[in-house]
């Protein structure tokens, strides 16, 4: 669409008032300027949806005013992050490697014999102390500690944990096996 001259002295004319809501919506003269330039732009490259004998300065107010609230919006989810501080703090451990992880642990635990997974699910994995996963076994309580070690030693030697890799974001297989042994 080629635009009239009059019209286009029209827009030229309504700038200082588009300048003057723009700053009064912002409070800030650099972004009310770069809100006007956007209103123009926009005004300009769709002047063919305008309808010649309407309003032209309350098409360009609506269109600032609409653009001010979508920018106000779109800001309302966005973190100012310049230097990369805050997105350098959350960073976070891929998941397929803990999923990979928990897939060769339950591989491992399925490899243990019966006696040695039991005991180490009812301590390790349910929280129940040795003497209460003894009675549930019908064994002595020195016989689940037994149990319980060497399950965990034959998970250690299964999965190749010496020396110990890093299995999620902050535990070690020693701390695992620790707070089982804990109980």
């Amino acid at each position: 669409m080629t635009v009239s001259p009059a019209l286009r002295d029209e827009l030229l004319a309504a700038v200082p008032g588009l300048r003057a809501f723009a700053l009064s919506l912002t409070g800030n003269v650099d972004i009310s300027d770069d809100l006007v330039q956007e209103t123009l732009v926009k005004a300009w490259t769709n002047f063919d949806t305008f309808q010649q004998g309407t309003n032209l300065r309350a098409w360009l107010f609506t269109i600032l005013r609409n653009h001010f609230y979508s920018e106000m919006r779109k800001k309302k989810r966005e973190v100012e992050d310049a230097d990369g501080s805050l997105s350098a703090g959350l960073s976070v451990h891929p998941e397929q490697d803990g999923h990979m992880d928990m897939e060769d642990f339950k591989r491992a635990l399925l490899e243990l014999p019966d006696d040695q997974r039991e005991a180490l699910i009812l301590v390790g994995g349910s929280g129940f102390a040795y003497e209460e996963a003894a009675e549930i076994c019908g064994v002595a309580v020195g016989t689940i500690k037994s149990r319980v070690s060497r399950a965990r030693g034959k998970l250690v030697q299964i999965l190749d944990l010496n020396p110990a890799p890093e299995l999620g974001p902050e535990a070690t297989p020693e701390a695992i096996f620790a707070v089982a042994g804990r109980r």
